[in-house]
This record gives C-alpha cells, structure tokens and sequence, in this order.
C-alpha cells in the first residue's frame, strides 16, 4: 500500500496548491517578461540613448541575458536548500527577490539622470531577478507534481508552466493598454515604469496565497527517512547526489530546453523587434498579436499536458520540437505580409507548439531524478540550459537580423535547437509511470530496455 504521505491529495487541497503554484509562477514570469518586453520596446533609448537604435536594442537585450546568467546560481542555491529545507521555504523567498526588483526596476533613475550608472543599476537589478527564477520554476512544479495524482501529474504538473504564457498575457496587456492610452512621449517618459511598481502589489496577493498551503508530502516522507539515515551516515550534498546519479538526465533535461527556449523567445521577445522594423508593424500591432497568441498558448498548455498523460512525455515534447522546428521560415513570411491576421496565426501556432514541449516538461523533469535531488536535479537541468538557450536567444536573433537583413538565418538557428531537442528527447527514457516517492536513485525499477516503471507503494495508481 501507499503510504499516508504519498496518498493523493483532496480535490480541494489539490486546487489550492495548483493555484498556488500558478498564482505564484504568473506574478515571477510577469516579471521576467515585463523586462523583455521593454528591453525590446523603450530600454534602448532609456539607458543607452548614445547608441544606434539597432545597436541600442543589441545592448537592451544583452541586460536582458545578464538575468539568465544567474539563473544557474539560482538554481543551485534554490536547489541545494529546497531539498534540504523544504519546497514551500524557498518559494516565498524567491517570489519576494523577484518583486522586490522589478519594484525598484520601476524607480530606477535613466541615463540621462544618472549617466552610466543607470545601466548598471538595471543590470544589477535584471541579476536578482534571474538568481530568483532559476530557483522558482524547479520548486514550483515539483510542489504540484508531489501532491497530484499520479494518473494526471503531466495534466496538474502543467499548470504552473501556464504561468508564463499567463505572465507574458499579463505583461503584454498592460504594456499594450498603456501603448494605447499614452503618447509616445508619456509612455517613455513616465509610462513605462507603471507595469513595474504593479508587481508590488502582485507579490503581496502570490505571498498571502503561497503561505496557505503545506509542503510536499512526497518531500516530507524523504526528509523523515534523510533523518533515519544520519546515524548511519553523512548524507551527500543534493548537487553531488545528482551528478553521480542523474548526469545522464541533466543532459537530456538541457538538450529537451534548447528548442523550446530558443523559440519561446524568438516568437514572444525578438518578434517585437522583428515585426516593428523589418516588417514595418506598428508596435501596438505586434503587442496585440502577442497578447492574444498567449491567451491561446495558455488553454492549449493543460490540454497537451493531459495528452502526455495518456501518450507519454516523449512523444508530446517530439512532436512540438519538431512541429516549432518545420514553422519557422512559415512563421517569417506571415509576419513578412504585414498583415495583422497573419502576423496573429504566425504567433499563435508557433506558441502552441511551443506549449507541446513546455507542458509535458514539467512532469517529465520531475519524474527523471530521485526525491531528495529532485529540486537540484530538475532546476539545473532547465536553467543550465537556460544559459546557452533562452539568455542569447534575442541576441542572437536580432544579430542575425542586423547583420544579414534576412529571417533565413534565424530561421535555420531555431531549426537547429529542435534538432538538438529530437535528439536529446529521442535518447531519454519515458517516465510516465514512475513513482516519484522514491528517495533514492534507482528504487523505481528500470526495464530492460531502460523505460522507468512504477515500485510496488505507486500500485495501480500510477498505471
């Protein structure tokens, strides 16, 4: 039989948590995208204003990387203490670092009130905001995927992954309304800063909300068997357990993100740059072409989480690597037309492949690392990742558009990141059915052909 720490959750308490995390998830990719989202928009001529504005945009979206570089650190700090203390601990910590900056991101002097020292400050600023969601995105899921029901974790695991497409509707609209509403001048001047000082009063709603539920079961059954231990023996720290465990499954997990970030960040951040000076779209235009795309991306996420829940992980995330990959040079020559229709179906295909991959990650990432590694295990795989991937992404696309004044090579650079993703996906082993009570590497059971099956505690639950 299951244990008590394993049963599956009330409905009721389920919801909660599944709120909790989404809540929580949306106000940290609010954020984050906020950022982007201006980097690509007002940044360039706010803190780089002596620069070509091509240029300028190069050096708005280089801070805009800076905070992917520190999710790594993020991830490893959040990780080590979130299977040492606890799930919920770490959570509150991160959506305080992540608000708390792009709060003061909203009162940040510009260059032409402080000099260079604006810039610096912005990237300080863009730093704690990484640090802090390399540690979210690992403690929000497995906080879902801990308590759900083992039948539904790709379905329930999905949906703290909305948060972003929730994050980025959020971001967008505000921007977009605030666009609409204001001159060019208002909007540069003192409009931009609005969206920013919003997320105070976001993270005040996430907290109140994220403070209300427990830590996971799954969790506290591992830490009261770590304790057991002690007396026998020092346990290792998380992030040497995963390097002698689980080296394989964080580079499966890292080449999984290359094509799902890569083209996340092509379709939701660079578009901005891409549609409004290549294409000659208004910037309004494009904002609303994102905004409505994401509404779709976030109803469609759920729906390919439930399908890995009857297909498996891998071929849901094979199918989106590979359908991203086939849409890019359509998705450039819809944009190309000028049209809004076309640039609206450009975006919103693109995010719902996407979403083929993002859905079924959350659950797949949990299920290939043991308990007591898993917050370890699960967020350096992705944010490590997240370095090579998601960081340059705009960079490099809005570099291939400077230098070549063409769509091809970004084309042919997303197309690349999907072969990797294929690849990394097609070596992993399906995880469906594994039993996420297990403590230690390896007590779930391996076929002989590698796929990872239920222990006899999971039973038919997980069948």
């Amino acid at each position: 039989m299951a244990s008590a720490a394993s049963a599956p959750p009330t409905p009721g308490n389920l919801k909660r948590i599944v709120a909790a995390s989404l809540i929580g998830t949306t106000i940290e990719w609010y954020d984050f995208f906020l950022y982007g989202s201006a980097a690509a928009l007002v940044f360039n001529k706010l803190f780089f204003p002596d620069s070509d504005p091509l240029v300028g945009t190069l050096l708005s979206f280089l801070t805009y990387a800076v905070g992917f570089a520190a999710r790594p650190v993020g991830a490893l700090v959040f990780g080590h203490y979130g299977d040492r203390l606890g799930r919920k601990k770490l959570l509150v910590l991160s959506l305080l670092m992540m608000g708390g900056a792009t709060f003061a991101i909203g009162l940040l002097p510009t260059h032409a009130t402080i000099g260079t020292a604006a810039p610096v400050l912005l990237t300080v600023l863009r730093l704690v905001q990484g640090f802090a969601l390399g540690g979210e995105w690992g403690g929000a899921v497995l906080l879902v995927s801990e308590h759900g029901d083992a039948r539904r974790r790709g379905f329930w695991a999905s949906w703290p992954q909305t948060g972003a497409p929730a994050g980025q509707l959020l971001a967008t609209g505000v921007l977009s309304l605030l666009t609409a509403v204001l001159s060019d001048t208002a909007f540069n001047s003192w409009g931009w800063r609005i969206p920013f000082l919003l997320s105070g009063v976001l993270v005040m709603v996430g907290l109140w909300i994220r403070l209300s539920v427990d830590e996971s079961p799954v969790f506290k059954q591992a830490l009261a068997q770590a304790e057991t231990r002690k007396s026998r023996a020092a346990e290792p720290l998380p992030l040497v357990s995963v390097m002698r465990h689980h080296w394989r499954d964080v580079l499966i997990a890292m080449g999984a993100r290359m094509a799902e970030n890569i083209s996340y960040y092509v379709i939701t951040a660079f578009i901005l740059v891409y549609a409004t000076t290549a294409a000659d779209v208004s910037k309004q235009t494009a904002l609303n072409a994102v905004l409505i795309a994401s509404a779709v991306h976030f109803a469609a996420i759920p729906a390919w989480g439930a399908l890995s829940d009857r297909v498996g992980r891998r071929p849901v995330y094979l199918l989106g690597a590979a359908g991203v990959g086939l849409w890019m040079f359509p998705f450039f020559m819809l944009i190309d037309s000028g049209h809004f229709g076309s640039l609206l179906l450009a975006v919103t295909v693109g995010l719902v492949l996407h979403g083929a991959m993002y859905a079924p990650q959350a659950a797949f990432f949990s299920e290939m690392f043991a308990t007591r590694m898993r917050y370890s295990g699960a967020s350096i795989g992705a944010q490590f990742a997240s370095v090579a991937a998601g960081a340059p992404a705009p960079l490099i696309a809005t570099a291939l558009l400077s230098e070549y004044d063409s769509s091809t090579p970004i084309a042919l650079y997303v197309i690349a990141a999907a072969v990797l993703t294929l690849i990394a996906v097609g070596v992993a082993r399906e995880t469906r059915h594994r039993d996420l009570t297990d403590v230690m590497s390896g007590s779930g059971g391996e076929d002989g052909d590698g796929t990872v099956t239920a222990s006899p505690a999971q039973g038919a639950r997980s069948v």
